[in-house]
This record gives structure tokens, C-alpha cells and sequence, in this order.
């Protein structure tokens, strides 16, 4: 007979065939005895393949969907089958209710079979905590992440927190859906972004705190939006956590969506804190400085911290072989005041894991355990064959998450060709791309992921009359181009991470295989990946060459970047992370702070299939330094806000120094997408080697206000040369539009007349013209004013007269006076406004050299307003002024600067229309042919014009000093005249 202790044994030990549901099991229920419950209801999902109609879906698990997400509770290797009602095998199909699951342990003998039974219930959502445990008695924050199992409108979900843990409206943080970490005090009146006034929330959410069963509490969050997927839908963050029990202290939680059925999950969400007497929090410290700069100790030295009495004294052990033997560390250096320790003079290219060993007090006994490679991993060691062919993909993505599980490392891609279809970037991992080591994008890549809107209303296109990105207010989707709104179909992709690198001199390609066209989904599944980097939510992020103190810029002679040496010394860039063929984007960072972008060679190797360089959406404190674009087909530099993210976001605190390149469109645009202001840019040294938009442009169309941005203001450090602007079809074009894609957004189709011309277009009803204001430009030389750009082929194809030509623009907007629109206008925007003014600009010390040529007709010249869709410089058509033209203007200063032209032009210098307050002093210009006035004012007002020098139709012939006038305004046409 069995004795009785092993009896008790036997019984208390799992059997083979109970199982339990897997990580992320999303469509079970509960698991009681023989029962397996399986969820089932409705939702909105729709791919980039759904009719617009057909996004309604069932949550109901398929038979595959539901194997895999069992697992059985021991661990045991298990074999699992589904029979229907009739117990004929199912292999696929939905499961209902009736369905048997037969489970069969490893022996092939042992079997249960488990009834099957489906629940009108919410998928279940997923609870995670930042850490598994803590040690008694030490102050800690704790981290508990929530996500729901499907997406919808006004949410209701209740964390349930163990007896111990407290939540606090004070002291307690939570942050839904990636739009900040706010006080649950503060949720209530959180912004919830810009918005028109058609969006049916006012606020983010309402939190309510209550005790629960056992002496918890429940923390119960109300009409929360969580249609936008961006990862975990709340971040809570509980400061102070001191427990005075060791055990485990059990985390769960429910929700309950609104559409498009009422369903509450079971409450499966669950997760556990240990807390134990022996140290539990031991964790390796992460540097997480923007600036990767590797020394001699970088991978052979670590430091360790922990939360624990300052009192207790302890030895750091050793392993270097994965935890089967231990040896005191003999370099650990221990500081017990600050609860930390750092070892040196480990040996390179190897695995330790370290842990503390307690003699006495409360805390006595071992502590978790940490690892540190030391040194940088190389790839090859997964099996990685680098000949260009092979795909590599789950390989790198075991490494990196290898590298992620032992608290952060670094991957090395040593010399070799590695081929990719999307890598899965995670937090504290480091990818350095060593010399001769290529990775290239295979086709194939991850696909777009799915949405609860459709956005097959708008994919692209920006017609003045185009209905459909305002035909559903709400619909987040709409409110962008294709590219912007899809995140999972890149080479490299991460969401919600914190410190990763991507470094190196070596080369990342698209290969071809990267799309830059808006109409990408319409292609086959296996070809819709369109950007190299899409990195969404994240923070602390650098990728760059190797870094260099020094400054970049451009040999002309060799058509060449270099690094600026003492004095004339010119050094090598080789240095340089080598990106090409980059598809619609090299990186889309969206809503994504601290960011380091630095010693980048865009198209060294090839300069086809690239569009879109940097974009920046909804971004803060970014760094941008030491770019070569060779040519690209899109913006270089390109800050905004959209509605991606299913909220807009501000930008703010930009720094940009030492941009070089050549465009199809701009080098540096703020704008078009700007859903949410933009604040404290400046941009130094910057170097035009072509533009077909603009070399500097400020675009606000969708009602930002744009404020403080400076170009050569030296607020990133020394101003080392003057910038440079060639081939730009205008250096400068500073405008406002009234596009207004924002979520809650209005329009309508109105017929109206300006300046004689007939119009039937869409203008915004409830969003308000955006606001550009405290623009300061200095220090820039511009030659060769015309749409330049080598992006075609050539470089550079000389001026013939056919490209297109524009003058220096600042331009406002303004509605369609009632009087001009048939029926009048019936409506009014939200802040009673009817014209956005551009306010207070300064151009000093600017030296422009326009192509010229104008006839005298063209001074009559009446650029339209910038209507829905508009807001490039061919839009404005021509100018009346060869020098600078600017419309809808409050406070515009010119000073030090010079205005020429190649050939005779008849147009005015400078042209002025609806603008009041205009100071020009200290400026040069040639007067126009055929016309004797050099600048033209129409309804302006308070213009003030000093110390004006003007050359009788050459440079430098014949130089006269313009009477000095004061507070001149006019009503109709006003020149000032030349005699």
C-alpha cells in the first residue's frame, strides 16, 4: 500500500491532462473542472482587405485559434483534438457550444475530455505588472498594464487591487491609451486633444475608487475611448508600495465594451505579485543616455540596484554557466547606503547572471537573479547565415528578445548580408550594424495591422473637393495619408518601448522591397510594407553612424559630405550609418519623446524608391544632426501632428543642426499634418542641394498654432558657416490653409467667387485656421531659385525656363467673405475667426538671387487663397513681387538682407497684401524694369520702410537710398514708389 504522505503527493499534484489558458488567450472564458468555457460575441475589425461594410466580425474562437491557446498546467508536453456533437473530428471551423476537447498526455494513455460551451462575453484582456516580485518591507512603484481583448467606444474596466496595495487620486498615475501619465485626480479634465466639435467626447475618461471584497480596492474607469489600439490601454503607476506580508497578492480585472454589443469579460485577467522576505527586486541599471559612446568598460562592467533595508549586508555571487554554479564576485564593489553594486574586469563575449547573497536579518537568504552579456552578441551565434538569401527574420527576433529577457543588451551584425521581413525591435536592446554588414528588407513583412475603422474612403489623394476624409467625424483613420496610420508593415518596428539603438557605420536597405506609394495596400499582401523604422509610443530612441563631435557639411567639389577638422581640414565621413531605398519612410516616429537622430548618409548606395527621410508625428525632445540625403523624393526633416494615433499629440522642443540634401519636395517642413500645435524648433546649418517645394517651409493646415521656430539662431551650438539654399523652387514658404483633418472635423461644398474666379470646393465648418507666429530666419544665402532637385535624374539639370519658379512666400488664409459665396456662409468657426494671420516674422541677414524674368503684367498677379488640400507653393501660382510676397501678416520684419534677381524682372521687390505692421530696414534690392515703384501694398497698414537701397536695374549699378517712410497704410493699391 502507498504510504499516506505519498498518497497526499499524488493527489495534490496536477494531473497530465489539466490544462489552463496560454499567454494571451484571448477567447477563453474560464476553465472549471470538465468545462471550457469560450467566449463569444461581435466587434469591429476591419484589415486593409475589408469592405467598408463588412467590418463587423465574431469573436468566436476557430478551432486553430483555440488549441493554441491551451497549455497544460504542469508543463507536460500534451497532444490536443476538438470532435463536434456527434464526436466526429474538427479541424476547422468555429467552435459552439457541444464541441468536446479531448486533451492526451505525453504517455498517449492518459486522456480527459473537456466540455466545450460558448459565453456572450468580451474577449479577455490582458493584465501585466512590471515587476514578478518584491521584497517585504521596501518601498517600491509598481507598474500594472491593462489592455482589453477587443476595441470600443465608452469602456468600462475595473482593476482590482489586493489588500496592501492602494491606489491614490493623489498619488496614483494613469495613462490611457499613450496620451500621458496624469493623476487619477487630473483624468476628468486631461486634454483630450484638438478636436472639431463633431468628436462625441469631452474628456479622456472618469475614475472612481472603492473597496472591495477582502479589504481591496476596486479602481473603476468609465467612458474611455479605446478604439485606437496603441498597446496597453491603461498604464497605472502606484507610487510608494511598501507590504508588510510576504504571499502572493493577486491582481484582476473586467471590462465592458458599449458597441457594438454590451459584453463584460469573465474577469480571467489576472496577475501576481510575490512578496517575499529574501531580496526580490535585485535589476541590472540600464544606461539610457541618447548618445551611444562605447569605452573600454562598456561591456566588461555592470552595476546592480535593489530595494531593500541600507542596513543589511550581503555578496554578489557569480555564473557563468547559466546558474548551475555560483562564486563570489571579486571585483563587486557593494555600496549599502545606496542599495547598489558594480563589477568590473568581466570577461568579454560571455553570459553572467549575478545575485546577492543575505547571512542574516530579515532579509537572509538569496535574491532573484540578473544577467549581463558582456560584450556584444553576434548575431551568427543564433545560426544566422548572412549571405543575403536566407531569411534570418525569427532568428533576429529570438536574439533580440534573448537580449530583452536578460535586461538589455547588444546585438552585433558583424560582416555579412542579412535578410529580413520585419524585425521586432524591443525595449533596452541595442542594434549595432558593424562595416561590412548589410540588413535588407525581404518581402513579406509583417502585415498592416487591424483597425475598428476602415480607411478605404481615403487612402490618398488631397482633392479640394474630396468628401471622404470628413464623411465620419470620428473616424481617426481619415484624417491621414495611408502611410501614416500603419505602423506593423516595416523592416524595423516597435510600440510602447524604452531604449533601443540602432548604430553602426555599416548599411540598412529596403532592397526594393520597401513601397513609397499612397496607394501601397491596394497591392498584394506579401507587398505592403513601406517604411524601414516605425517606432510608435516609444521613448529614448538614437539611431545613427558612429558618433563624431565635429560638424558636417558639403564639399561641392566632390559632391560629398564631410566632417569640418581644424581649420580647413576636411575628414572623412565614414563614420556614417549608410540608409537607402527606404520606401514612403526611413523612420516614422509617432508619438514618440527623446529621440537622437545623428550621422546618417541617406542613399550612398542607391538613391531610388526613397521618399519621406525623418518624420517626426507628434514628437518631443528630438535631436537631429549630421544628415546627407543625396537626393529623396520627399521632406528631409518633416515635424507634425496627426490623428494616427487616434488622439492628436503637440511637438515641441526640437533641435536640428548640419542638415544636407537634395529633395523633391522640402528640406525641412513643419507641416503638412498638423492636427496639434508645434513649438521650440530650431533648426542651424543647413546646406539645399535642391528642393522642388521649399527648403524651409511651414505648413499649418489642420489648425495647429506653430510658435517659436528658428533657423541659424545658434541655440544648437556655434554657427559655423552660412546656410545654403540651391535649386529650391522658393527658399521660403511660410503658410496657413484651413484643411482641418481632425477628428471631429465638419465640411462642406460651397460655391463662391474670388477675385473673379469661379470656386465649388469644400471649406472646414467647425475647426479653427491654425496660427503661425514668432518666426525668426537668419543667415542664409539663396542661389538658383527654381525647382532644381536631382530626384529625376540628372544632377542637376541647369534652369531652362520650364521648371518651376517661386518668390519667397508668407502667406495667411482667409474664408470666403458671405457676400462672395452663394447663399452665404452658415456657419461660424468655433473661435468666431475668419482669417489666420501669420504674426510676427523676421527675415534678417537673408540674401536671395531669384531667376527673374517676370513681365510687368504680372504685378497684377492675385495668388489664391489655399483652400482644402492646398498648401504646396505651385498652389499660389505667381507672385507680384520677384523678392517676397506675403498675405494675411501681422508683424513682418526685414532687415540686412538683399533681394536680386538674374534677369529683368518687372515685378515689385517686395509685395504686401493685408498686412499691418511691416518693418524694413537696412535691405538692398534691384528696382524692376518697367515699373517704378519697388514695393506694392495692397490694404496694408503701419509699414515702415528705412535705410532701403535699390540699384537701377543691376546689381550694384547706380545705387539709391529710398526716402525713409513711416506708419503707411492704404486701403486700395499702394506702391511705394522708386522716385
Amino acid at each position: 500500500m502507498l504510504g499516506s504522505a505519498l498518497r497526499i503527493a499524488l493527489a495534490q499534484k496536477p494531473l497530465a491532462t489539466q490544462i489552463e489558458p496560454g499567454k494571451n488567450a484571448a477567447h477563453i472564458a474560464y476553465i472549471h473542472g470538465d468545462t471550457l468555457a469560450v467566449v463569444t460575441g461581435t466587434t469591429y475589425q476591419y484589415t486593409v482587405d475589408t469592405p467598408e461594410d463588412k467590418g463587423l466580425v465574431a469573436t468566436t474562437a476557430d478551432v486553430t485559434q483555440l488549441l493554441l491557446e491551451l497549455t497544460s498546467k504542469d508543463g507536460a508536453i500534451q497532444k490536443y483534438s476538438i470532435t463536434d456533437k456527434q464526436g466526429i473530428a474538427k479541424n476547422e471551423g468555429t467552435v459552439v457550444t457541444g464541441d468536446h476537447l479531448t486533451v492526451t498526455a505525453a504517455d498517449g494513455k492518459s486522456t480527459k475530455t473537456y466540455q466545450i460551451v460558448t459565453k456572450q462575453m468580451a474577449m479577455t484582456g490582458q493584465l501585466v505588472l512590471d515587476k514578478s516580485g518584491v521584497t517585504v518591507n521596501t518601498n517600491n512603484t509598481l507598474t500594472l498594464c491593462f489592455k482589453a481583448g477587443q476595441r470600443s467606444p465608452d469602456v468600462t474596466v475595473n482593476i482590482y487591487l489586493p489588500a496592501g496595495i492602494n491606489a491614490d487620486m493623489d498619488n496614483t498615475t494613469v495613462n490611457v491609451i499613450g496620451r500621458g501619465d496624469v493623476k487619477l485626480k487630473d483624468l476628468a479634465t486631461q486634454s483630450i486633444g484638438r478636436t472639431g466639435t463633431h468628436y462625441s467626447y469631452t474628456k479622456v475618461g472618469d475614475v472612481a475608487i472603492s473597496r472591495s471584497a477582502g479589504g481591496g480596492q476596486k479602481v473603476t474607469f468609465t467612458h474611455l475611448d479605446l478604439r485606437p489600439d496603441n498597446g496597453a490601454d491603461l498604464k497605472i503607476v502606484f507610487q510608494n508600495v511598501n507590504l508588510n506580508h510576504t504571499g502572493d497578492y493577486i491582481f484582476s480585472a473586467n471590462y465592458t465594451t458599449a458597441q457594438p454589443e454590451r459584453l463584460t469579460s469573465s474577469g480571467a485577467e489576472q496577475v501576481i505579485l510575490k512578496v517575499s522576505n529574501t531580496i526580490a527586486g535585485f535589476e541590472r541599471v540600464i544606461d539610457k543616455n541618447l548618445q551611444y559612446n562605447e569605452t573600454a568598460d562598456t561591456y566588461t562592467s555592470a552595476t546592480f540596484k535593489w530595494a531593500a533595508d541600507a542596513q543589511i549586508h550581503a555578496q554578489l555571487l557569480q555564473s557563468t554557466d547559466k546558474g548551475k554554479t555560483w562564486k563570489p564576485s571579486t571585483t563587486a564593489r557593494l555600496n549599502f547606503k545606496n542599495s547598489t553594486a558594480t563589477v568590473s574586469d568581466l570577461l568579454p563575449n560571455r553570459e553572467y547572471a549575478f545575485k546577492l547573497k543575505v547571512a542574516d536579518g530579515v532579509n537572509k537568504g538569496e535574491s532573484n537573479t540578473a544577467r549581463f552579456y558582456s560584450g556584444k552578441l553576434d548575431i551568427k551565434s543564433y545560426g544566422v547565415i548572412a549571405d543575403g538569401a536566407e531569411d534570418n527574420t525569427d532568428k533576429i527576433n529570438d536574439a533580440i528578445t534573448y537580449l530583452n529577457e536578460i535586461g538589455g543588451g547588444t546585438l552585433l551584425f558583424s560582416k555579412g548580408v542579412y535578410s529580413a521581413r520585419t524585425i521586432h525591435l524591443k525595449s533596452n536592446v541595442y542594434l549595432y550594424v558593424g562595416k561590412d554588414a548589410t540588413i535588407q528588407a525581404m518581402k513579406g513583412n509583417d502585415a498592416p495591422e487591424t483597425t475598428w475603422f476602415s480607411d478605404k474612403k481615403y487612402r490618398s489623394g488631397l482633392s479640394p473637393t474630396d468628401f471622404n476624409p470628413y464623411a465620419d467625424p470620428e473616424n481617426y483613420m481619415t484624417k491621414q495619408d495611408v502611410g501614416h496610420q500603419y505602423f506593423h508593415n516595416a523592416l524595423f518596428f516597435g510600440e510602447r518601448l524604452d531604449n533601443v539603438k540602432i548604430i553602426g557605420n555599416g548599411r540598412i536597405t529596403g532592397n526594393g522591397n520597401l513601397v513609397n506609394g499612397d496607394r501601397v495596400m491596394n497591392n498584394a499582401p506579401d507587398n505592403r510594407a513601406d517604411k524601414i523604422f516605425a517606432l510608435k509610443q516609444c521613448t529614448h530612441i538614437e539611431i545613427g553612424g558612429l558618433y563624431r563631435k565635429e560638424d558636417l557639411w558639403y564639399d561641392a567639389d566632390k559632391d560629398e559630405p564631410y566632417y569640418m577638422g581644424k581649420g580647413t581640414t576636411k575628414l572623412a565621413a565614414d563614420n556614417m550609418l549608410n540608409i537607402d531605398r527606404s520606401g514612403h519612410f526611413v523612420l516614422l516616429a509617432t508619438g514618440t519623446d527623446g529621440i537622437n537622430i545623428h550621422d546618417d548618409y541617406m542613399g550612398k548606395q542607391s538613391v531610388s524608391n526613397s521618399r519621406d527621410i525623418f518624420d517626426f508625428m507628434g514628437c518631443n525632445n528630438v535631436d537631429a544632426t549630421n544628415i546627407y540625403v543625396k537626393t529623396t523624393s520627399d521632406d528631409i526633416i518633416k515635424l507634425g501632428s496627426d490623428c494616427s494615433l487616434g488622439f492628436t499629440r503637440p511637438a515641441r522642443n526640437y533641435k536640428v543642426r548640419n542638415i544636407i540634401g537634395d529633395t523633391n519636395c522640402n528640406l525641412v517642413q513643419l507641416g503638412s499634418e498638423t492636427a496639434d500645435d508645434m513649438m521650440d524648433v530650431y533648426v542651424d546649418n543647413i546646406y539645399v542641394l535642391g528642393a522642388n517645394k521649399a527648403g524651409f517651409s511651414i505648413s499649418a493646415n489642420d489648425g495647429a498654432h506653430i510658435k517659436n521656430v528658428q533657423l541659424n539662431s545658434g541655440f544648437t551650438g556655434t554657427i559655423h558657416s552660412r546656410s545654403k539654399m540651391y535649386r529650391c523652387s522658393t527658399p521660403f514658404f511660410v503658410s496657413i490653409s484651413n484643411r482641418g483633418r481632425v477628428i471631429g472635423a465638419d465640411a462642406g461644398k460651397y460655391a463662391f467667387t474670388e477675385d473673379g474666379n469661379k470656386h465649388n470646393e469644400l471649406l472646414i465648418k467647425n475647426v479653427n485656421i491654425g496660427q503661425v507666429e514668432d518666426i525668426k530666419l537668419n543667415g542664409v544665402d539663396v542661389y538658383e531659385v527654381y525647382g532644381g532637385s536631382s530626384y529625376s535624374g540628372k544632377r542637376w539639370k541647369t534652369y531652362d525656363g520650364t521648371q518651376r519658379k517661386a518668390t519667397p512666400i508668407v502667406a495667411g488664409y482667409k474664408l470666403p467673405d458671405a457676400a462672395d459665396v452663394d447663399g452665404g456662409l452658415d456657419f461660424k468657426l468655433p473661435n468666431g475667426k475668419h482669417t489666420g494671420y501669420i504674426k510676427n516674422i523676421t527675415f534678417n541677414d537673408i540674401n536671395v538671387l531669384v531667376k527673374g524674368g517676370n513681365a510687368l503684367a504680372d504685378t497684377a498677379a492675385t495668388p489664391p487663397e489655399m483652400g482644402v488640400g492646398q498648401y504646396n507653393v505651385g498652389d499660389l501660382k505667381v507672385q507680384p513681387s520677384y523678392g517676397l510676397w506675403a498675405r494675411h501678416v501681422e508683424g513682418i520684419t526685414v532687415k540686412n538682407s538683399t533681394f536680386n534677381y538674374e534677369k529683368r524682372d518687372s515685378r515689385y521687390a517686395l509685395f504686401f497684401d493685408d498686412v499691418t505692421g511691416a518693418n524694413i530696414s537696412a535691405v538692398k534690392v534691384v528696382a524692376p524694369q518697367d515699373n517704378h515703384a519697388l514695393m506694392g501694398l495692397k490694404n496694408a497698414s503701419g509699414i515702415n520702410v528705412t535705410n532701403v537701397t535699390w540699384f537701377n536695374g543691376q546689381w550694384g549699378v547706380e545705387p539709391k537710398q529710398l526716402k525713409d517712410v513711416s506708419n503707411i497704410s492704404g486701403k486700395g493699391l499702394l506702391d511705394i514708389p522708386v522716385k
